[in-house]
Order: C-alpha cells, then structure tokens, then sequence
C-alpha cells in the first residue's frame, strides 16, 4: 500500500535485465560487437521510453533517476538562459528535487516564484500567467503530486508558456506509467521520469529534452548520451527501464480502471470514520492515490500499528520520510500543521487486490479508534 514509494521490478523486466549485467557486459562506447550490441540495446529502450511519451528517441536522455532529472533541468536551463533572465516558476507543492534546487539557484542570484495552490493541491494556470516576466526562463510545475496525488492542468500550463515562448518543464515521476502523458499535445518541453515507479529498476531515470531547448550538461566528462550526460551507461537498468515503461503503457487501461475501483472503495469507506479528511482533489487524482487526514492524532503512530498487521503505508513522501515537519504539501494546500500530523498516504499497485482493500478497512478504523482513546486532544465524543 505504499507503491509511490517504489515498486517491485516485475520478473519480465528482470528477464530483460539480466543479460545484461553477465554476459552482455560490453561498453556501449566500444567499437567491437559486444559493445555495440549494448548500444543497440540503448537505442531500443530511448525508443520505447520516448514512444510512451509521444516524443522522439533523440529527445530522451537516461540518468540516475527523477532527482537528476529534475536537477539538471533546473541547473541546466537557468545557467544556458542567463542572458534572457533570471526568474523561474514553479509551485510550492513541489518535489523535493524540484524545491531544493531552485533554492539553491537562489543562492546564486536567480528569482524564484513558488505559486500557491487551493484547498485540492491544485494550480491556477491564471496564476502561473500573472506570474510570467520580461525575465522569466523556465515554469516547471510537477504532472501529479506524489503525495496527495492531484493531477494539474498541465496542458493548459503547457498551452500559457508556449504563447509567452517560455521553456515548460513538468516532473512527471508519479504519473509516467500511470496516466496517459503526450507531450506534443500538452506542450511540454522537458519531462522527469523514474523507472521504479512503473515496475522498473531503482537508479535509472530519464529526462526528455524538446529538441532546440537550450540546456547545460548537468555532468562533463564524455560523449555518452549525445554528449549532454556524460558517464558510462547503466546498460542493465536503461534496458529495464525500456521493458518496464513499454510494459506499464501496455497494462494502463485496465490497471487504471481496476485501481481506480480500489481506491474509491477505499476512500468511500475511509471518510465514514468520524473527523476524517480526503486530502487532494476527489476526481483530478492518480487512479492510485488515497491520502486522508485523521484527526487528533499522529500519522506516525497510525503507521507502526498498520506495520505490525502487516500494511505498509506512508504519511507522505518517502524521500522526506525523516523529517519531523508536517507535509509542505498539505500546509500549502491550508491545512493546518496540528491537523496535517495526522496524514496517511495509501498508494495501492498491481499485487493489491480487493481482499488487500478489505483487510485494511477492517484494521485501520480499529487503529485510529485506539490512538484517539489515548490521545488527549481526542473529543469525548470520538473516545
């Protein structure tokens, strides 16, 4: 119940893999066949990966991940663009990745606007318009929240920052694999994946880059990947990666729908108990997201009992799983921080089935019955 966090790579893209790291070890920059049957490999999966985007293969550039990703385009546009300014867009709902490093470019004289969101996690494309200046390079506003899993409006963005001749950057780390994405059609000009989010291997990403996006090389060193990245190739995760998008694409319809049944059911029943909230927006969400706030109580706790009967869940992002701060993403959203502790991110996948559903229903309203009858904060009506 915490596949935002990762996923398992699944065994056809594990078979695909594990040539790869034996006996087609060759470099792909070497010129004797070994070698060049590992760049043909290369190419195949930059086609696949870029076919599930509507993009072409010479726009898909691999990395180590969506952190990479969306470092590089950050870095990468602020830097080639300086001329035309110094101002970037973005959200105050954003990754990790993406928040990091744009303040870090503040430390090094660039402008940042972090947007606001309504009570959903939602964007206004009104206001990413009024944000726009003489002096703005780069928005980059993320396709799907990998916490409360909303899913912005990303043509219409895509749509206001072409008309403005702006670069469009979007993280789609939480979406790729699971909703349909086309880049052409939503005007989207760089695009972050990750490969373990849609059943591939951990490690391996990739950023698609328009071509004629001017762009730094976010690493120097040799001509690997059209000399934009430079590094000898993870050739057994870029053929996952390939396997696993080309997969995920293939499955989405159905999986979709079955998850979206899930997760509904899961939602539906959820909010019967008493001083519960849906956080995100109820229909604009990933067919696998279910996020609730229980009030009175800690999130934290919530998660050590559902762990002893054997539930994984989160109270939000795991890359911030460390952190003692209530979520950005809900405060930004107005909830408030004693309210926000009390979070639960459910993100069900493909082994989830209705009996998963059914056994979470009948333990999770036991656990938050329990911590309210110790919590001092806890209503008498609620105890």
């Amino acid at each position: 119940m915490d596949h935002a966090a990762t996923t398992y790579a699944a065994p056809e893209v594990v078979e695909a893999m594990l040539p790869y790291f034996s006996e087609k070890f060759g470099n792909p920059s070497s010129v004797y066949s070994i070698g060049q049957e590992n760049k043909a490999a290369i190419d195949a999966a930059r086609a696949k990966v870029a076919a599930a985007i509507n993009a072409e293969p010479n726009e898909i550039y691999f990395t180590a991940g969506g952190s990479e990703s969306d470092n590089w385009v950050l870095k990468g546009v602020a830097f080639a663009n300086i001329r035309k300014g110094k101002h970037i867009i973005t959200t105050a709902v954003e990754h990790h990745a993406i928040l990091h490093a744009a303040e870090w470019l503040q430390s090094q004289g660039f402008e940042v606007t972090y947007l606001p969101v309504d009570r959903y996690g939602m964007v206004s494309p009104a206001d990413v318009e009024k944000a726009i200046r003489p002096d703005t390079i780069l928005i980059s506003v993320m396709y799907a929240n990998n916490e409360v899993g909303t899913i912005q409006p990303v043509a219409e963005i895509g749509a206001i920052a072409k008309a403005h001749g702006i670069y469009f950057h979007t993280d789609a780390v939480q979406a790729v694999g699971h909703v349909p994405i086309d880049v052409k059609a939503e005007h989207i000009d760089m695009l972050s994946l990750s490969g373990h989010k849609f059943y591939g291997p951990k490690g391996i990403g990739a950023l698609y880059i328009r071509r004629g996006v001017r762009i730094s090389n976010l690493i120097h060193g040799g001509a690997q990947e059209s000399k934009h990245r430079a590094g000898t190739e993870n050739v057994p995760g870029i053929v996952g990666i390939g396997a696993a998008i080309e997969r995920a694409v293939r499955v989405m319809p159905q999986e979709s729908a079955r998850l979206t049944a899930l997760r509904d059911h899961l939602i539906t029943e959820l909010l019967k108990i008493p001083a519960s909230h849906l956080n995100g927006h109820p229909t604009k969400r990933l067919p696998n997201n279910v996020n609730i706030t229980f009030e009175y109580i800690e999130g934290e706790g919530i998660l050590l009992l559902l762990n002893m009967f054997g539930i994984c869940a989160s109270t939000g992002s795991a890359c911030n799983s460390a952190s003692l701060e209530p979520s950005h993403v809900l405060t930004a959203m107005g909830v408030p921080h004693e309210i926000a502790h009390g979070s639960v991110r459910l993100t069900l996948g493909e082994l989830n089935t209705e009996e998963d559903v059914s056994y979470v229903l009948e333990k999770l309203p036991e656990i938050i019955h329990k911590l309210r009858s110790m919590s001092p904060l806890t209503p008498e009506e609620l105890r």
